[in-house]
């Protein structure tokens, strides 16, 4: 079972995203990054699967600011918000 191992060292994007509570629903976070809103690194992708590790900085578009985050830590799970709010660091814009 290769998707079994929980420990690799990198997650979906769209599992993040919902993960640390950027939205609500985990197909709203896929809907973002297809439209191709969302940075990774300064890269463009419209992949939800893309691969995310911490360090990574991400740009995305939210209620009418574009926001700047590195990651931190991966999703263990979508826990509460304070929880969520310790996977990343917001950046300047």
């Amino acid at each position: 079972m290769a998707e079994a191992a929980e420990d690799r060292d990198w997650q979906r994007l769209d599992t993040w995203l919902w993960s640390a509570r950027f939205m609500k629903a985990r197909s709203d976070c896929a809907r973002l990054i297809a439209e191709g809103s969302v940075r990774i690194n300064r890269q463009p992708t419209d992949k939800p699967h893309a691969r995310l590790r911490p360090g990574d900085v991400l740009t995305l578009p939210l209620r009418g600011e574009v926001r700047v985050v590195r990651v931190l830590f991966l999703a263990t799970r979508r826990g509460p918000a304070p929880e969520a709010r310790l996977l990343y660091e917001e950046l300047p814009g």
